[in-house]
């Protein structure tokens, strides 16, 4: 419990990587080879990222996911455990690789990545259908684009059926099946994801709330568009607003957004009102910024609340 709110039932279906990281003073251009730090090998995977997050936060979480059997499956899990994660539902593939994720952050803090999907691809309906044999009106479901889109289909289906949220982020918007959408209550694309998915090129406020308007039109209940330092803007069944984002200088922008979920999920999960979950998630992501990796850099409560 947090206070008296109630806590956060939250289960993630997604994603568990390997970050190969190495920081540049910018990023290659296509045929250029840049050198950089020595590589960094942390736990990642945008579902692995919102487990964490929401964990960390409070919540209580299952987190549906695969790894392989090699050493960076043994690495991952051990890293799941240290951050405190249940592995009940965490499963393993013989004789497939770990997903990868090879990430070059440059001295701004943006990055560029390349993902080998590995054993994230082997995540099936079944193993879905075997860890939520149980889903309740208070679950909170999180969902990204790094599994195949029918076992993000069949566990919304399920979480919805069973009367709780779902919550997506189209990331990585390449390859991403929108008819996604239409099972999700709460969409939370970036700019360029937002961009890829409604064709609408996000320079301003005004370009923002016609693209979050045409992820309404493909059936999501609210669209939250992510737009950096400019903040967040959202419009649909939870209202219209803008939260500005939090003055930090970045160090890193991995995993900003998976932690923004985590943390929105949380916070929904407590009851806050809408746009009250969204400042508590802007300060969460602000917080991840500043460090340096993925599941590394989600912050404690404490540190939010000090934030705040």
């Amino acid at each position: 419990m947090t206070g008296d709110k109630p806590t956060a039932s939250i289960i993630v279906v997604g994603s568990i990587n390997m970050d190969v990281t190495i920081r540049v003073n910018s990023l290659a251009a296509r045929g250029e080879t840049v050198s950089g730090s020595d590589a960094e090998l942390l736990l990642g995977g945008k579902g692995a990222n919102q487990a964490i997050a929401a964990h960390r936060l409070g919540a209580n979480v299952r987190f549906i996911a695969r790894v392989g059997d090699e050493a960076f499956g043994v690495a991952a899990k051990q890293s799941l455990q240290e951050f405190g994660l249940d592995l009940a539902t965490v499963f393993t593939s013989s004789g497939i690789a770990t997903g990868v994720a090879m990430i070059a952050v440059d001295r701004h803090g943006q990055n560029s990545i390349t993902l080998s999907p590995g054993a994230n691809a082997r995540l099936s309906v079944a193993d879905v259908e075997q860890a939520l044999s149980e889903a309740s009106a208070r679950d909170i479901l999180l969902l990204q684009n790094e599994v195949s889109p029918d076992v993000s289909a069949f566990a919304a289906a399920k979480i919805k059926s069973s009367g709780g949220l779902v919550i997506l982020d189209p990331a990585p918007a390449q390859n991403f099946d929108s008819s996604l959408i239409a099972l999700a209550d709460i969409v939370t694309p970036n700019e360029s994801e937002a961009m890829a998915l409604t064709g609408i090129h996000i320079g301003s406020m005004n370009d923002a709330e016609r693209a979050a308007r045409s992820l309404l039109g493909l059936g999501a209940g609210t669209a939250l568009i992510k737009m950096g330092a400019a903040g967040i803007l959202y419009v649909g069944k939870n209202g219209e607003g803008h939260v500005p984002a939090r003055n930090v200088t970045p160090v890193d922008t991995v995993a900003a957004g998976d932690c923004f979920n985590g943390a929105l999920a949380v916070a929904l999960g407590e009851k806050l009102s809408f746009h009250k979950a969204v400042e508590f998630a802007c300060s969460a992501a602000a917080i991840s910024v500043t460090r340096k990796g993925a599941a590394s850099s989600i912050p404690t409560r404490q540190e939010i609340n000090d934030l705040e």
